[in-house]
């Protein structure tokens, strides 16, 4: 199952998942669960663009994610702000991905509780950023759209986990890389569709309900996933089936390990905006973007001129 990681690559094309396996594992019926009262949850992100500026310097990313990831972690963060902590999160994390001199600076300039998802969130960047083989000139032919509610996707990933065992923060980072929660609406260059990006050929297999329900969509990924080992404890493998990349098994499985030590980072990562990685750097698609077929990207740019 090859994928679009969108969000964190920007550039690679969306490709779809291939059929691998002959039985799928059984699935308890009944309605979704609702979230303990542990689970993290937000509302559908706002509308208006939290506007914040991407960090030049390794002082200002150090300075970015010391304020950020404290702000997404905390419960009393208040909507609009967990929205503009995320965002500045997610520049300073593709801007460190560009700048490895950074490093040492930044992890010297952040809490010392904060570096190992510092260091996590980089790693994965950078493997998915490694993915790449061109840049583009021209922006997809895709449509933004806002995603489901938080909680209610986590309801879903929780399923997944309780159904066929896939531990939900993966779940929860294939949906981010994928479609970034599920705002990239758009077929693959090989037809693959949906929040989780199946092949209707896989989906006719694996899937259950619609491919473009998001429901439905995690659900199968979990099936497809814990047919593959990754409810048995062979989640790396599992992951490759997904995506036969080494780099893309990496890059999720460190989203996944940051949402494990601290569940509210997955408020973070919902709120992140999709970038797409061009000839002419990163070019943030807002909800509302639109368009039916691929557009020059100096063209888009003249009308949209970015911030920061």
């Amino acid at each position: 199952m090859r994928v679009a990681a969108a969000v964190l690559t920007g550039v690679l094309a969306l490709v779809g998942c291939s059929d691998a396996g002959d039985s799928s594992p059984a699935e308890a019926s009944g309605p979704s669960p609702r979230p303990s009262s542990s689970s993290p949850t937000a509302a559908a992100p706002a509308r208006s663009a939290a506007r914040v500026s991407r960090p030049h310097t390794a002082a200002e990313a150090a300075a970015a994610l010391a304020a950020a990831e404290p702000a997404v972690r905390s419960s009393a963060t208040s909507e609009k702000d967990l929205v503009r902590a995320a965002r500045a999160q997610q520049l300073a994390y593709r801007e460190l991905g560009a700048h490895p001199r950074w490093d040492a600076a930044v992890l010297r300039g952040v809490p010392a509780e904060l570096r190992d998802d510092v260091r996590a969130n980089v790693a994965s960047r950078r493997e998915f950023r490694a993915m790449h083989t061109t840049l583009s000139d021209t922006l997809p032919a895709w449509r933004i759209v806002a995603p489901s509610p938080a909680e209610d996707l986590q309801r879903f990933y929780r399923q997944g986990e309780r159904t066929f065992g896939v531990e939900w923060e993966y779940l929860a980072a294939i949906n981010l890389v994928e479609t970034a929660m599920g705002r990239i609406r758009g077929t693959s260059v090989a037809g693959a569709q949906g929040p989780m990006q199946f092949l209707p050929s896989t989906w006719d297999r694996w899937g259950r309900g619609d491919i473009d329900d998001p429901h439905d969509a995690i659900l199968a990924a979990a099936r497809y996933l814990a047919h593959n080992g990754g409810g048995r404890g062979q989640i790396a493998q599992a992951l490759y089936r997904y995506n036969n990349s080494e780099h893309y098994v990496r890059g999720v499985t460190r989203l996944a390990e940051v949402m494990q030590r601290d569940p509210r980072a997955y408020l973070g990562y919902y709120h992140w905006d999709v970038y797409y990685l061009t000839t002419r750097g990163d070019v943030r698609l807002p909800v509302g973007y639109d368009q039916r077929r691929p557009v020059p990207v100096a063209d888009w740019l003249t009308d949209h001129p970015q911030q920061g």
